[in-house]
């Protein structure tokens, strides 16, 4: 085979040949060359179908409705994306109608969530909305159908929301569903000192941790959320810290299992919880989100201590689901009914009056009558105060999907059932005439009461007087109903100030200094960049020569 090269080059100037021109001979050749002028379009009012994306529209100039759906958690990361889009110059309203792009915000623990979610999109699409997508519907099947053509925002991806909605306002469809990592390790999510609207002022939600421990044969949450991932502690206070002094009287702790705080971190809930109780002034509360029974187990003399604390609720949530042993062995609950009765049996020695509330899911795959009949019994031994009747709904992608199903008319009739028994009994009439001492944090959904929690976290609603809003104070209970008590205040009773300094207005948004904005709105000018650049760069690829595409992508990077 003969050689690419007959001979060897040694240096580069054999490449010029006798023959070829030289150097003032090349300058007298340009002079008889005329550049070529191509003839313009006549149809001046035709945009090539080769320009690249237009930018005409201003972003954070529009309206945005943000409807939220499910969790505290998920309530949470709603007022954290507001805070964020209101920081950046966008107008949040309650007027959908009136609002330029839907941000919607999913829950996909039941089928009705997810019908009212779907319906939701569709009607936006009616009404030509732009929308963006967000929670754990999109999160756990962002490839659905109905969400195709949409943008995403991830759950863990609530910081960039200004990004995806900049972008589905200019006609763009973004989707960000990573996950938060440091070092390769699962971050808990965005960070908690973002800027943030409380959909109430005085009541701050702080997730602790996001995803969990478990593998529940009937959870779609899981394939959204993940597995467990806690926040440090000291960020916990600091966000505590800072809510109080932004006028909060009342903190949530929420999560989707708060009792698993901690365990991939190397600390747990009760570290925590000793750690935020320091951080709470007097007049206000702490109340502790959901907790599994397996891992409350392992505390429960510590969380007894911290429950029976002036300044933490005696309230606690944990969800038996079943009292069935072979119905929680089919949901992979990882317990048995006698360690829930041991946890609730506990707390009720050491914690006197303290509330249990608990979940209960009606018509499981397999739930025999012998089996309700089980949970039955538990509610009518424990008259739980506060009981989440669920029907059992099969979501998509969950092994108990795959299950054979309990008719619906049996699911129907279980539920039905239960819910007569816990309609039996009121709880709160043995308290009527007692003194309480109870915190206002907000008005009745029917704007005749303001809304107040005793010490047990059980609901008292009190006289509507501007003055009590925020406040601690005593009250005399003179009726009970079935969800409530009333209350009418003492005229000799202190009343406590819990907040530190005035709460913000509605719609304020939180942690927004003048610094601090300046900051922001920076990461989000270059957050922004970025995404454009992105979108130019698809637009380059396709259209332009390599050669020029990689000099545009050496110049955007001397400039960012």
């Amino acid at each position: 085979m003969p050689a690419a090269c007959e001979s060897v080059l040694e240096d580069i100037e054999d490449i010029v040949s006798a023959q070829d021109l030289k150097p003032h001979e090349r300058r007298s050749v340009r002079r008889n060359v005329f550049p070529k002028v191509r003839k313009r379009s006549s149809h001046k009012d035709i945009q090539a179908d080769d320009d690249p994306p237009s930018d005409s529209i201003i972003p954070g100039a529009q309206k945005i409705w943000i409807r939220t759906w499910g969790c505290s958690h998920n309530n949470s990361d709603g007022e954290y994306m507001a805070g964020q889009l209101a920081a950046y110059g966008y107008k949040i309203t309650e007027n959908s109608a009136e609002a330029d792009l839907w941000l919607l915000n999913s829950c996909t623990v039941k089928n009705p969530a997810e019908d009212h979610f779907r319906n939701s999109i569709k009607k936006a699409q009616e009404g030509n909305k732009k929308v963006v997508l967000a929670g754990c519907v999109p999160q756990a099947q962002p490839r659905q159908d109905y969400l195709k053509g949409l943008s995403i925002i991830g759950v863990q991806q609530i910081d960039r929301v200004v990004e995806v909605v900049e972008e589905t306002i200019k006609g763009h469809s973004v989707r960000l569903l990573g996950q938060k990592k440091d070092n390769g390790k699962r971050l808990g999510g965005a960070r908690l000192d973002l800027p943030k609207i409380r959909k109430n002022p005085l009541i701050e939600i702080i997730s602790i941790n996001t995803g969990c421990l478990n593998a529940c044969t009937y959870c779609k949450t899981k394939h959204a959320r993940g597995d467990l991932a806690s926040y440090p502690i000291e960020e916990l206070v600091d966000r505590a810290k800072q809510s109080f002094q932004e006028g909060v009287c009342e903190i949530w702790l929420t999560s989707e299992d708060t009792g698993a705080y901690g365990r991939d971190i190397g600390t747990d809930l009760p570290t925590l919880l000793w750690k935020l109780v320091e951080a709470v002034p007097e007049g206000a509360m702490l109340r502790l989100g959901m907790t599994n029974p397996p891992y409350i187990l392992e505390h429960l003399e510590e969380m007894a201590k911290i429950l029976n604390h002036p300044r933490v609720y005696a309230f606690l949530h944990i969800p038996v689901q079943s009292a069935s042993d072979s119905v929680l062995m089919d949901m992979k609950r990882e317990y048995c009914v006698a360690d829930f009765k041991q946890v609730v049996d506990f707390l009720k020695e050491k914690v006197p009056g303290i509330t249990i509330a608990t979940d209960i899911i009606c018509g499981f795959p397999g739930e025999t009558d012998e089996d309700f009949q089980e949970t039955m019994k538990l509610v009518e031994q424990y008259r739980f105060p506060s009981l989440f009747i669920n029907q059992f709904y099969p979501r998509p992608g969950t092994p108990a999907a795959k299950m054979h199903q309990v008719p619906a008319a049996v699911k129907k009739r279980r539920t039905k059932d239960l819910s007569q028994l816990f309609h039996s009994y009121n709880p709160y009439d043995h308290k009527v005439g007692e003194r309480q001492r109870v915190l206002v944090t907000e008005e009745s959904f029917d704007s005749n009461y303001y809304v107040a929690h005793n010490r047990f976290y059980e609901q008292v609603l009190v006289p509507k007087d501007p003055l009590l809003m925020g406040k601690m104070v005593e009250v005399n209970i003179y009726e009970a109903g079935k969800h409530f008590m009333k209350g009418q205040p003492e005229s000799d009773a202190r009343v406590y100030t819990a907040s530190i300094t005035r709460p913000l207005a509605k719609g304020e948004v939180s942690g927004l200094t003048e610094v601090s904005k300046r900051h922001f709105l920076l990461y989000y000018t270059s957050k922004t960049a970025t995404v454009q650049f992105n979108v130019f760069r698809s637009w380059c690829s396709v259209k332009m020569n390599l050669f020029v595409y990689s000099l545009l992508q050496s110049c955007f990077k001397n400039i960012y």
